[in-house]
């Protein structure tokens, strides 16, 4: 929904009569005329027997005389020896006045915070906390939540919407009586919907109810937008926020893929023709050629704060202290504490003038682990501010990280998972099945995915296309997307073998950010399709194993991809393939706006 500006708001009622009194404005005919104004609210001192200003003046004259007198007796009672603790009738109503009065006298200090709470026991319960007239507000749509992954979060532009008196709904839905209610109040501003969830209790229902209010409050349908069959529950407070249905992705299987002596059916994700196809038939030339193998080379997420201190020196001196061997293991006790699993592994620093960025890298067991080494790099930030007091944290990440960005540090240093895979290519294998020739393969690969990458000054893009299968496999297998800018980082190398007569190739991708546990992993989709792979879940045997052989999945299947669609390239079959497979046969003049 867009943003607008709020109605004026009704008067206060109490709160039985809250939902009635909105019936009755919304069915008031057109030029009714309003009956009598609401009787004024009530104040805490119409309590009281007589006017405030009396009252006040004897409970202050009476708070003071009773304390002279007591403070009287209490002196003439030290002169003579008598015990403080013998009082006397009068006394005994003095001290009675004198408690009563200093009450009466701190309700009155405190009658505006009474009255307050007075007042607001009228309001509705759904009502929000905000007098000024002419409020900008951003509805649910707009409206952006708690996101420990996304740390950049740039607030959308303000456009203007009609006004809600003139939408349509699209599609009328018999909803119950109770959520017509709320929906209206939704369409009117009264309730944000991001709150709708927490009032009602009921994922699904909340979901519901805003569906409706966004098709009320935009005039288009969102019947085709599937609705049921989705678990709302699953998802609150990890996946999405304010969610109205959910979208449908076709999930194909390439395979079997032959990587390291077993063999994986990969579950691709994707509305792009050709590509699970085009996989396919590179499994299966990697496959009559004896499989591929795999290796991790390092396994590392990173997470870069920004500090600054008044003088580079400073900033200097903070580094050698990072950077000195002796300093590693105290440093690595702190920042294990975070997480049974979370290893600090190494610190790499870098500096711009008195701003020094931190890179610390750790392992993360299963997890991708963002969250992990962020509340690690919290806990050194802590404790270096005993020995730093001058350090001032600018940001827990300074994208020297660095996260969803292409950046040459991970292309060279590697985040996450540093993976290789390659294979040995026959030479009948690459005549019958991909139909095609291996010098025209080497050739090919070295004028566009190596020279042309260079020439479009691409950084870590030295493949034909590693990004769609990465993506498809993030996707199907609940990954964060947003990560593939990175993961997608590869360098295809080919070469003929075996005096010409077989195809060497292999793919490198230094920064394959993945897990088997949070996030996506747990939605039940998503978790069916990371059981066919076996790696579901957490490794009780060897923590991290289970992300790691994720990895090599996904380069294996990159590899297949790669050697496939080169294959057809080089055999000019790529533009025959997607005519063929990647068009749709639909009259789109047809298809409604």
């Amino acid at each position: 929904m867009d943003v607008r500006r709020r109605p004026p708001r009704p008067p206060r009622v109490t709160a039985d009569a809250t939902l009635e009194s909105e019936r009755h404005h919304r069915l008031k005919p057109t030029g009714a005329v309003d009956g009598p104004p609401s009787p004024p609210t009530p104040k805490a001192s119409d309590a009281l027997p007589l006017p405030l200003y009396l009252t006040n003046g004897i409970f202050f004259t009476l708070f003071f005389s009773v304390a002279y007198y007591l403070l009287h007796r209490w002196r003439d009672k030290i002169r003579t020896h008598t015990p403080l603790h013998v009082v006397t009738l009068s006394e005994i109503a003095a001290i009675v006045s004198l408690i009563a009065s200093f009450i009466y006298l701190l309700g009155f200090f405190g009658i505006d915070f009474v009255q307050s709470f007075i007042s607001r026991a009228s309001h509705d319960a759904w009502d929000v906390d905000d007098d000024a007239p002419n409020h900008f507000i951003i509805d649910e749509d707009r409206r952006r939540g708690p996101c420990p992954a996304s740390i950049e979060c740039p607030v959308p532009p303000i456009t203007a919407i009609a006004s809600p008196s003139k939408m349509v709904d699209p599609a009328p839905v018999n909803l119950p009586e109770e959520d017509e209610e709320i929906v209206k109040l939704v369409v009117s501003g009264t309730i944000p919907s991001y709150s709708l969830e927490s009032k009602l209790g009921d994922c699904k229902r909340a979901a519901s109810i805003r569906r409706e209010a966004l098709q009320r409050l935009t005039g288009k349908s969102l019947l085709e937008l599937p609705f049921e069959g989705f678990d709302y529950q699953a998802i609150l407070g990890q996946c999405c926020e304010m969610p109205v249905g959910y979208v449908q992705i076709p999930v194909g299987i390439a395979g079997p893929l032959l990587l390291d002596g077993f063999e994986y059916s990969v579950p691709m994700a994707t509305t792009e023709g050709c590509l699970v196809a085009s996989t396919n038939r590179g499994c299966k030339a990697i496959y009559v050629s004896g499989g591929a193998t795999s290796m991790v080379l390092r396994d590392g997420m990173t997470r870069a704060p920004v500090v600054r201190f008044a003088t580079a020196k400073r900033a200097a001196e903070l580094k050698f202290f990072l950077e000195n061997p002796e300093n590693f293991e105290t440093l690595s006790v702190i920042f294990n504490r975070s997480s049974r699993f979370a290893r600090l592994q190494s610190i790499q620093c870098a500096m711009a003038g008195k701003n020094l960025y931190i890179r610390f890298s750790c392992s993360t067991g299963d997890a991708m682990g963002m969250n992990m080494v962020s509340k690690g790099v919290q806990n050194v930030l802590d404790f270096l501010q005993n020995d730093f007091p001058d350090m001032d944290v600018i940001g827990i990440s300074g994208n020297f990280c660095s996260d969803k960005k292409p950046a040459a540090v991970n292309w060279i240093e590697g985040r996450g998972k540093s993976v290789v895979c390659e294979a040995v290519i026959k030479e009948d294998v690459v005549r019958k099945v991909l139909k095609t020739n291996i010098a025209a393969l080497v050739e090919l690969n070295m004028l566009k995915n190596l020279a042309g990458s260079a020439v479009a000054g691409a950084l870590g893009g030295f493949n034909a296309h590693a990004g769609n299968i990465v993506s498809a496999i993030f996707i199907a297998t609940g990954q964060d997307p947003a990560q593939n800018v990175e993961s997608c980082h590869c360098i295809t190398m080919m070469e003929a073998v075996n005096d010409g007569k077989d195809l060497h190739i292999s793919v490198t991708m230094p920064s394959v950010e993945v897990g088997t546990v949070g996030g996506g992993t747990q939605l039940p989709s998503q978790s069916a399709c990371l059981n066919l792979l076996g790696v579901k879940g957490a490794s009780k045997e060897s923590p991290g194993s289970n992300s790691k052989l994720l990895a090599t999945i996904i380069a294996g299947s990159v590899l297949a991809g790669e050697l496939s669609l080169m294959s057809a390239i080089a055999a000019g079959q790529l533009v025959k393939s997607h005519m063929k497979y990647n068009r749709s046969s639909k009259d789109v003049s047809k298809v409604a706006s």
